[in-house]
C-alpha cells in the first residue's frame, strides 16, 4: 500500500512480479518493489513506478535566457528557472552537485511543493517568456516539467530543458510538442569516458540529439572542455564534425571553461588557449555559430552573421548589449539567422 499520494511516473511499464521497467531515460532501469532507479527519485512502490521528487522542488529563480545557455532563443528574456533534486548522471565536477547528487549521497530530497498553476503564476507575474527546467537534470523531473509546459504553453509561456541528453525517444516524443528549446551538454565523444565518468554511454546522447532535432525542438550545444578528460585535438574534432554533420552547421555550439567543483576542486582550469582551438576546430568543421562561456566577458559571446560577419547581438555577460536582427534577418545581407526570436 502507498503510504502517502505520492505522483504515479510516467513512461514505464509494469513486469511480473510486481517488478517495473523505466522508459524516461536510457538506463531504463528495472526497478523491483521497494527499490529506486539509478536516479533515485523514481521508486517502485508496490508494483506503481512514482516520482518522489514531484513536490520537492528545490529551486525557483529569475534568469536571462543565456544564462542557461541559450543564445539564440528569445535573447534577452528572462526565465522562470525551475529545478527538483537528483540527477541520472554521477560526474564529479558538477557544478549543482549539492542538488543534482542529493538523493544519491543519501541526503534527504528536501524542497518544497510548488504546483505547475502556481509556476504558471510566477511566469505570468515576474513577465518570463519562458520556464526553464535546468540546475538539475529535468528528466528525473518530468512529471513536473511536462505538466507545467503543457500548461504554460496555454498560455502562451515557451518550455527549455538544459539537459544532459540521456532521454530515451519515447521520453522526446512526449516533451516535444510542448518544449521550445534545449541546451544538451554533449560532455565527450568517447562511450568510456562516459562509462567510466558519467556512469553512462555515449550513444543515448547522440540518438537523442538527433531525435531533438526530427522533433523540430530547437538545440543548442554545450561541451565543457576538462583537462586530460575530453580536450585533445582529436576528441574535439570528433564532437564539431559530429554537430555540423549529424546535427547541422545552425545548431550553436558553446565551448565551456572548465573549473574544478565537487570531487574535482584540485583539478586546473581550463587553458584559454585550449578554449580558443576549440573554437577554430569548430570553424573549420564548418559551425556557424560558436560562443565560449565561462569565462570574464569577452568577444567569443557575439552572434555575427556568418556571411558577411556584421555583429548582430553582443553580450555582456549575461545581458544583451546590442541586438540588430530584423525580424531574424541579418540587416545588412538579409541572410536569416537561425534561431527563435520572437
Amino acid at each position: 500500500m502507498i503510504e502517502r499520494d505520492y505522483h504515479e511516473a510516467m513512461l514505464y511499464e509494469k513486469l511480473e512480479g510486481g517488478t517495473v521497467q523505466c522508459h524516461l531515460c536510457a538506463h531504463e532501469c528495472v526497478i523491483k518493489p521497494g527499490q529506486s532507479g539509478i536516479c533515485r527519485v523514481r521508486k517502485n512502490i508496490d508494483g506503481k513506478l512514482v516520482s518522489l521528487n514531484y513536490d520537492a522542488v528545490v529551486a525557483v529563480n529569475i534568469d536571462p535566457i543565456e544564462k542557461k545557455p541559450l543564445f539564440h532563443f528569445l535573447p534577452g528574456s528572462i526565465s522562470l528557472s525551475v529545478a527538483a533534486a537528483g540527477c541520472n548522471f554521477q560526474c564529479p565536477f558538477c557544478q549543482n552537485w549539492e542538488i543534482s547528487q542529493s538523493p544519491r549521497d543519501g541526503r534527504i530530497i528536501g524542497g518544497q511543493s510548488v504546483p505547475p498553476k502556481q509556476l504558471i503564476a510566477i511566469a505570468r507575474a515576474r513577465k518570463c517568456k519562458s520556464i526553464s527546467y535546468t540546475y538539475t537534470e529535468p528528466t528525473i523531473f518530468f512529471e513536473l516539467c511536462y505538466e507545467t509546459a503543457r500548461l504554460a504553453h496555454e498560455s502562451g509561456i515557451k518550455n527549455c530543458f538544459v539537459s544532459n541528453g540521456y532521454m530515451t525517444p519515447m521520453a522526446v516524443r512526449t516533451i516535444a510538442p510542448y518544449l521550445d528549446a534545449i541546451n544538451v551538454d554533449l560532455k565527450a565523444f568517447r562511450d568510456e569516458t562516459y562509462r567510466n565518468v558519467m556512469k553512462a554511454r555515449l550513444e543515448p546522447v547522440l540518438t537523442c540529439l538527433k531525435e531533438l532535432l526530427a522533433a523540430g525542438v530547437w538545440v543548442e550545444v554545450t561541451t565543457l572542455v576538462v583537462p586530460r578528460m575530453n580536450d585533445s585535438k582529436e576528441e574535439l574534432t570528433d564532437i564539431a564534425n559530429f554537430i555540423a554533420n549529424e546535427l547541422g552547421t545552425d545548431v550553436p555550439w558553446h565551448v565551456s571553461r572548465f573549473h574544478g567543483d565537487y570531487k574535482m576542486t584540485d583539478a586546473p582550469s581550463t587553458p584559454m588557449e585550449k578554449l580558443y582551438e576549440a573554437m577554430e576546430i569548430g570553424k573549420k568543421a564548418g559551425l556557424k555559430y560558436i560562443y565560449c562561456g565561462n569565462v570574464p566577458p569577452n568577444d567569443y559571446e557575439i552572434t555575427f552573421c556568418p556571411n558577411c560577419q556584421t555583429r548582430l547581438i553582443r553580450r555582456m555577460g549575461f545581458a544583451v548589449i546590442e541586438n540588430i536582427l530584423t525580424d531574424g534577418k541579418c540587416p545588412n545581407c538579409s541572410t536569416e539567422i537561425a534561431g527563435i526570436w520572437q
